[in-house]
């Protein structure tokens, strides 16, 4: 299975922010970051407001950052909701045209298998990304803030 460009980027912007101590960050911050269209992260970063991981915040000193704590966002939930659909084959198509769907098992195999993907991300939260930052926070150029 292969994600979209577009999960692997709200991916990114969720890691970014969950190792921002809460501070609002520019949509550019993090595209001059990981060195990506800004116009792809607008979309992204949409998308991920109006599913509710986001809060944005307009004008003047706005930006984006997470509106759940990185604990309770599940790696699973994101992946569902960002990806367009998890049809790995023609027969998981309600429009699949296979003629060998009535006999085939390779449509249960895969089922099987993408529940088990599904099941390894449910049990990851965007915590277990960015948990220890050290190293994240070096890559991305985030400065911490102090305690």
């Amino acid at each position: 299975m292969r994600l979209t460009r577009f999960t692997d980027y709200s991916l990114r912007v969720l890691i970014y922010l969950g190792l921002q101590d809460d501070r609002l960050v520019t949509i550019r911050k993090i595209s001059d970051s990981y060195n990506i269209s800004r116009n792809h992260l607008m979309k992204v970063v949409s998308l991920l407001t109006r599913m509710g991981y986001l809060t944005a915040q307009r004008g003047p000193g706005g930006g984006i950052r997470l509106s759940r704590k990185p604990h309770e966002i599940c790696l699973a939930d994101v992946i569902r909701d960002t990806e367009e659909d998890l049809v790995m084959v023609e027969c998981f198509d309600k429009d699949g045209h296979c003629v060998i769907t009535p006999a085939c098992k390779l449509q249960h195999i895969i089922s099987e298998a993408l529940d088990a993907y599904i099941s390894v991300l449910e049990s990851y939260t965007l915590q277990d990304l960015i948990d220890p930052a050290s190293e994240l926070t070096r890559l991305l150029k985030i400065q911490r803030q102090a305690a």
